[in-house]
């Protein structure tokens, strides 16, 4: 809805009403507030009632109106009127339902493919690929298909899919998925998932459906609608009844109008938001504030996150004796320098020293680099390449790198001369915020969970250095998603944070979902109600502890706008209240409700005790 409109309603109908009562002859304009502000109320109610037989707050605002204009109470009318279009107005400000994630995703996905035939190449729009297709997929390019790699080897980034921060190596039987994007050398993909059976097109319906199950908030004074028509109303004709008096039954009716009940919610949670962007985090979906409040689980994505995504080198393990590991990290950082792989540059940024000359170079894709080095010929890769060129001592060192992949490490094996003489030991290093935030989340009570597309080894080392109570491994999209539902069909309540395209069925699908905005991608962002603009993770138990807050604010509100309305309902019915006094004891409880609101502008959440950072003697950590 275009929040100008409604705006320029308030903004006119105040100003029109305020004229009304400078001179008596201006005393018609206070009808333009009751046209313009009122009448929508009243048709909106009538609306609801024939059409979707629901009672809400509006049906008793519109009798309210309707009633004052009758017994010519036009200035009670005009102010219900405009108050409870400020009311609208506030909670549709508060609410974003923008989400153009599907789009995008369709928007990223190819258009053509490139299809090998015959020693013949030919670029064909995708919906035109058929089952059993060879596509070539060159250096650079998005994967239009699914299929099993027919011929070549290359390594492909799934970080769309699993979020993994490592780069897959793939060669002649694995497959592939559309949608990933293929890094290094060509490779030949025989297709046998097309259409909306493609990765990309799942992935899309995933996200498209994600929130069919998610629980909708609503509004706090249509859940006491039907008591507070049904009250008012008994007590409207008992009291006409009683007294024969029209204008005291009218006036229950104004007294009886959730004005303040009505705005307790939005102003409360406006101010929940402006507090929380003074701090860089952005609330797209007012309603998320009240749902945090009553999260129970905490679900993390890894890499992104928890982590900088940023792969660093810890060091080199010799198993030679000819070769040292200083020697060898020379040697493999000066071979690595040449390469554009992740892990490749990420040797070659670790090391301290000058590089050294690297002469014949090669880039073996899905395999490894090798090159020349002070007249020594340097190897670095998996385990295939070593047992083509450097198969002496590959079993003992292998035996040796094991113990590090347990550990949850990657392991580049490195050989000199037909050697294997050792191996770097990489690793995703975890944010100093994450400490703070998992012990911050656990001292509230919280139950936290990692999910991560890594392997078992790494995702268990990760989740003990943070002391988190879960850990899934290897997930994918729908995994994400289905670990979320198992939550909720327990009864708990569930916020997820994440940053990736991987993340966002998930960020949907939960009650509440928290993008990082930094360096998240654009669909997780759209896909979340709340944003973290500086990705500082550690906010986490500040939002929770505001919308804590929040929510005990609003609930105060509520509790303060039926206390105030029931005293005055009593004053009206034995005749010490008209309907002017009574529309005026709505804009004083209005404007309490709206103070009490006002002052989370100022509450202080995110002063705690905090850690140095990351324990000391956990590798790979920063």
């Amino acid at each position: 809805m275009d929040q100008k409109i409604p705006f320029i309603c308030i903004v006119v109908g105040t100003v029109a009403l305020a004229f009304s009562f400078l001179a008596e002859w201006a005393w018609p304009a206070v009808f333009v507030p009751i046209l313009i502000c009122g009448v929508p109320i009243v048709w909106g109610a009538i609306v609801g009632v024939v059409k979707e037989h629901d009672i809400t707050a509006d049906v008793l605002v519109s009798v309210a109106i309707v009633a004052s204009v009758l017994i010519e109470e036009y200035d009670a009318a005009a102010e219900i009127a405009i108050i409870m279009q400020i009311g609208g107005f506030l909670e549709e400000a508060t609410v974003n339902h923008a989400n153009k994630s599907i789009m995008r995703l369709v928007g990223m996905k190819p258009t053509t493919a490139r299809i090998v035939s015959g020693g013949d190449e030919r670029i064909v729009p995708v919906e035109e690929v058929s089952l059993g297709d060879v596509v070539r997929i060159l250096p650079g390019e998005m994967v239009p298909v699914d299929g099993i790699v027919a011929s070549g080897s290359s390594s492909v980034n799934n970080s769309i899919l699993t979020g993994e921060s490592v780069p897959r190596d793939i060669s002649v039987g694995d497959r592939v998925s559309s949608g990933t994007v293929n890094m290094y050398g060509s490779v030949d993909v025989s297709v046998d998932r097309i259409g909306e059976d493609s990765t990309i097109a799942r992935m899309a319906r995933i996200i498209e459906n994600a929130d069919a199950g998610k629980s909708k908030v609503v509004r706090t004074a249509d859940r006491w609608a039907v008591y507070i028509v049904v009250i008012a109303f008994a007590v409207a004709i008992l009291s006409y009844v009683a007294f024969r008096d029209i204008y005291r039954s009218v006036t229950v009716l104004v007294v009886f109008c959730p004005c303040a009940l009505i705005l307790a919610t939005p102003t409360a949670i406006m101010a929940a938001t402006g507090n929380m962007s003074k701090r860089g985090i952005l609330v797209k979906d007012g309603g998320a504030v009240e749902r945090m409040a009553s999260v129970d689980t905490v679900l993390i994505d890894k890499t992104g996150t928890l982590t900088t995504g940023n792969i660093e080198c810890c060091g080199f393990t010799g198993t030679s004796e000819d070769v040292s590991p200083e020697e060898l990290e020379s040697l493999v950082s000066a071979v690595e320098s040449r390469s554009e792989h992740p892990l490749g540059r990420a040797i070659s940024a670790a090391h301290e020293g000058g590089l050294l000359d690297v002469t014949d170079f090669e880039y073996l894709p899905g395999k490894g680099v090798s090159g020349t080095v002070t007249g020594r010929r340097v190897v670095a890769g998996n385990e295939s390449l070593m047992r083509d060129l450097c198969p002496d001592n590959l079993d003992d060192t292998l035996r040796l790198a094991s113990k590090a992949r347990e550990d949850g490490y990657t392991v580049i094996l490195a050989g000199v001369d037909g050697s294997v003489c050792g191996f770097a030991v990489l690793s995703d290093t975890l944010k100093g915020c994450s400490y703070d935030a998992v012990a911050d989340l656990k001292g509230l009570g919280l139950r936290t969970v990692m999910l991560t597309g890594d392997t078992r080894q790494v995702a268990e080392k990760m989740a003990d250095a943070l002391d988190m109570d879960e850990v899934v491994w290897e997930c994918l999209p729908e995994d994400k998603l289905g670990t979320i539902e198992s939550f909720e069909k327990d009864g708990g309540r569930t916020c997820m944070v994440g940053d990736g395209i991987n993340d966002a069925p998930s960020l949907k699908r939960a009650d509440v979902g928290i993008a990082m905005g930094g360096i998240g991608n654009e669909m997780a962002t759209e896909s979340s109600d709340i944003v973290f603009v500086d990705d500082d993770v550690s906010k986490l138990g500040g939002v929770i502890r505001l919308s804590r807050r929040t929510l005990l604010t609003i609930k105060a509100g509520i509790a303060f706008s039926i206390a105030l309305n029931s005293v005055a309902m009593v004053m009206a019915v034995f005749g010490f209240m008209g309907p002017i006094a009574g529309a005026l004891v709505h804009n004083i409880g209005s404007v309490i409700v709206i103070i009490m609101a006002a002052m989370l502008l100022r509450f202080d959440c995110w002063t705690r005790d905090r850690t140095d950072g990351s324990p000391s003697g956990i590798p790979g950590t920063a």
